[in-house]
């Protein structure tokens, strides 16, 4: 993901015009832990978060950080799904409206049957 300057983990900058700016989660990886605070890093940068709302930490563990908290432990799989997941966005947002719907790209979208109208 490609971030706007000024962006960060706690203050998510998108490109393009905005009414608001986003705040929005981001997986990180604990690199220490010192008391209720750890150093962690994520979509490149490191930040030191307060572990307060979240059980006792150990490097290589996953949080999901928002607002200079974790506020989630996350599984290695938790963690890589949402990473891919903000670089869709990212990629949406940057353009390339493709990359958020892969899954659609070579067939016609089918309506739930409660769209198209079909008795249950």
């Amino acid at each position: 993901m490609r971030w706007r300057p000024g962006a960060t983990a706690t203050r998510a900058c998108w490109p393009g015009p905005r009414p608001t700016d986003v705040c929005i989660g981001i997986p990180m990886r604990v690199v220490t832990v010192d008391g209720v605070r750890a150093r962690c890093e994520g979509r490149g940068e490191t930040l030191d978060l307060d572990c307060m709302l979240v059980e006792r930490l150990a490097p290589g563990a996953w949080v999901l950080a928002f607002r200079g908290a974790a506020v989630r432990v996350l599984s290695a799989d938790e963690a890589a799904a949402t990473n891919d997941a903000l670089d869709a966005l990212a990629a949406v947002l940057a353009g390339d409206a493709a990359a958020g719907f892969a899954d659609l790209t070579d067939r016609e979208p089918v309506l739930p049957a409660h769209l198209r109208g079909d008795p249950a």
